[in-house]
């Protein structure tokens, strides 16, 4: 049910007397820092919730009329805007392994084919299989920004500029990106991100698609401390690549690329602008949705 801020006390109370679960309470919320935070609106309800054992259905509507009364006395007081209670069945589940049927095997562009690991599949000829178990780290290939750098890999190869490239991806997250550049011909990855889970994360992936000597992965940001890479992955956010900028292009070699993702359309100009600044130019685009990933030339 739906209440107003300053009702959600005196609601939860009256669902606890019934819920021996107890309550949640979920404020109305708007995403910022480029999804990355999140501001309560109060200007909007919160939705509470109480979960009531549903194994005697006569207890169960019993527990929901004593609630509706309760609620019906706080209403007459006539606070704040409380609203109705609405009931529905939610079945007992596996909860740690009910997640994996939102994880399919899904195919990106022409052969790169993303299998979660509980998965099986039978590949086409010249399918680029990566087997992945996501955990807690981003990138599944299921995120716009995952699957337009995935294409963009894809379009290197197939250009034959991957082939025994030495290339840095900067927040490998699951280690997706890492993982493809090697299966597309990349000779070796090195993969940096802040979260500690990432980088366990990469290195599980790396190994269960038997690249562990190929792909290794470190907590850190650039610059990396490494000589400079043929081609630098960074599928990040728009206000992070525009104040990166400097560091990534310090990172590959003249002559040689970026891949960034991670960028609404509306901030693509800004990002454009930030490269050239620093002398890379965009050579190439794709766009998915409210999405856009770049490729951009090294001077040299």
């Amino acid at each position: 049910m739906d209440a107003d801020l300053e009702a959600v006390e005196a609601v939860s109370e009256i669902l606890s007397r019934v819920a021996p679960g107890g309550t949640s309470v979920e404020p109305a919320f708007e995403l910022v820092d480029e999804g990355l935070g999140a501001r309560v609106d109060p200007s909007r309800p919160a939705t509470i919730r109480a979960y009531v054992p549903a194994r005697d259905p006569a207890a169960a509507e019993a527990a929901v009329g004593v609630a509706e009364r309760a609620l019906d006395h706080l209403r007459a007081f006539d606070l704040r805007p409380i609203g109705p209670v609405r009931t529905r069945l939610v079945d007992e589940e596996d909860w740690a392994e009910a997640w994996k049927r939102h994880f399919p095997v899904t195919r990106i562009g022409r052969r790169i084919v993303i299998r979660p690991s509980w998965r099986r599949h039978r590949g086409q000829a010249g399918d680029v299989v990566l087997a992945l178990d996501p955990g807690m780290a981003f990138g599944t290939g299921l995120h716009p920004t995952t699957r337009l750098c995935l294409e963009a890999l894809e379009s290197i190869a197939d250009r034959g500029l991957a082939s025994g490239t030495r290339v840095l991806d900067v927040g490998c997250g699951s280690g997706i990106l890492s993982i493809a550049a090697v299966r597309l011909g990349a000779a070796n990855v090195l993969g940096l991100d802040i979260d500690p889970i990432a980088i366990e994360s990469t290195t599980a992936n790396a190994r269960r698609n038997r690249l562990a000597r190929r792909v290794r992965a470190r907590v850190g940001s650039v610059p990396s401390g490494e000589p400079p890479f043929d081609l630098v992955l960074a599928n990040l956010i728009a206000s992070v690549l525009v104040a990166l900028a400097p560091q990534l292009v310090g990172e590959v070699r003249p002559g040689g690329r970026v891949i960034a993702s991670g960028i609404f359309r509306d901030r693509e100009a800004e990002v454009t602008a930030a490269f050239l600044a620093v002398g890379l130019g965009v050579v190439k685009r794709w766009a998915s949705d409210d999405w856009v990933a770049l490729e951009a030339l090294a001077p040299g």
